[in-house]
């Protein structure tokens, strides 16, 4: 499997003094590939009339030209900006999150501009990010390369929302606006709701927060409706790779200790990750990733089916992750009743039956994965 270039540097919590901040499978929309008409416009008949573009909320110009990469686009990654939850919800406070965060990564964190592709308020502003982006939408073909997630910098859109989402949800106005965006750029980019992931699905942070992160199955859902997607792979996982780190690289490796394998659990994807991840591709008889990124049936070989009872390794993998997003249980290798009932509002969170068992199907939705029972 052919990948982009991945090389962007990391992006750097959202700070201001306010708070830290390949075809098969990924659900492309064939019904969505060419224009209803020749006679429609360059976006291809989209409305983008809601997005308020870098020029109208007077963003700098950027340090450098930003760079386009045609044909890359696979997904898209949500973030919350870990700023403060306002009551102001008037454009004007969107205009100036937008200028914050600009003068933030230009400033602080050296970048050429905004890091993200677009920004939504909790007015429910919707604003252009890294300048072009909004072009790049429009055509459909291109995407500007961000700085949002390390890893997917170049093959995935990032929208920044407004606010900190731990314990709270977002305003029902940015949920919508956040929906209406995620349904354009699958529109224009002819990919599939199973497509919509979050920051930690890839990177080593606390964005886009717990609370935030439990309404995913809802926004996919509604972005799909919306879409009239109707077909779903069973299962679209997190293809993380040695640029990627944090919760879900360290389910990677207590899998992979579960298979024998002699690796760290720190979560960085180090180079005895990768080749243990190429070992069993091999062993597999599946195409061995030079990057090592976790394939579908990489993924597939290393979720164990484990149940209340169980113990070892794999239990740790389970255990991590679902501390990591909230669930109040103790990583301790021991499948106990905490773990079962962590389990069992997993699978009710995702539609699948709430029976505390892991299968392959609630394996891939606690690491970060979407399932075709999420659009049931």
């Amino acid at each position: 499997m052919a990948f982009p270039d991945r090389s962007v540097s990391r992006r750097t919590a959202l700070r201001a003094g306010v708070g830290v901040t390949a075809a098969a499978g990924l659900g492309l929309l064939p019904q969505l590939a060419a224009p209803a008409s020749a006679a429609t416009d360059a976006t291809g008949g989209a409305d983008l009339s809601f997005i308020i573009d870098c020029a109208s909320w007077g963003a700098r110009p950027p340090a450098a030209p930003v760079t386009m990469k045609s044909g890359t686009t696979r997904k898209i990654i949500v973030h919350h900006t870990d700023f403060p939850n306002v009551t102001d919800y008037s454009r004007a406070q969107a205009v100036h999150l937008a200028q914050e965060i600009q003068d933030l990564h230009m400033d602080k964190n050296g970048w050429i501009d905004t890091g993200q592709h677009f920004t939504v308020s909790r007015g429910g502003f919707v604003l252009e990010g890294r300048h072009r982006s909004l072009e790049a939408l429009a055509a459909g073909t291109e995407q500007v390369q961000g700085a949002h997630c390390v890893g997917e910098n170049n093959q995935g859109i990032g929208i920044e929302n407004e606010g900190t989402y731990v314990t709270e949800t977002p305003p029902a106005a940015l949920f919508e606006s956040l929906t209406q965006l995620c349904v354009t750029i699958c529109r224009q980019y002819k990919i599939g709701a199973n497509n919509i992931f979050g920051h930690w699905d890839y990177n080593d942070t606390d964005c886009p927060g717990i609370a935030f992160y439990r309404q995913f199955p809802t926004l996919r859902h509604t972005v799909a409706k919306r879409l009239g997607q109707t077909s779903f792979p069973d299962r679209t996982w997190p293809d993380v790779f040695v640029s990627n780190a944090g919760p879900v690289v360290r389910v990677v490796q207590w899998l992979l200790l579960n298979q024998g394998y002699t690796v760290p659990t720190t979560g960085a994807f180090t180079a005895d990750t990768v080749a243990a991840v190429q070992d069993l591709q091999a062993k597999l008889g599946v195409v061995v990733a030079s990057d090592g990124t976790v394939t579908d049936p990489t993924w597939e070989a290393l979720g164990a089916p484990i149940r209340q009872g169980d113990s070892g390794n794999a239990v740790q993998a389970l255990q991590s992750i679902l501390v990591h997003k909230g669930y109040a249980l103790t990583q301790s290798g021991d499948f106990d009743h905490d773990t079962h009932k962590a389990v069992q509002a997993m699978q009710h969170l995702h539609g699948l039956p709430p029976n505390g068992k892991v299968d392959t199907d609630t394996w891939c939705a606690t690491v970060g994965g979407i399932i075709a029972p999420e659009f049931g």
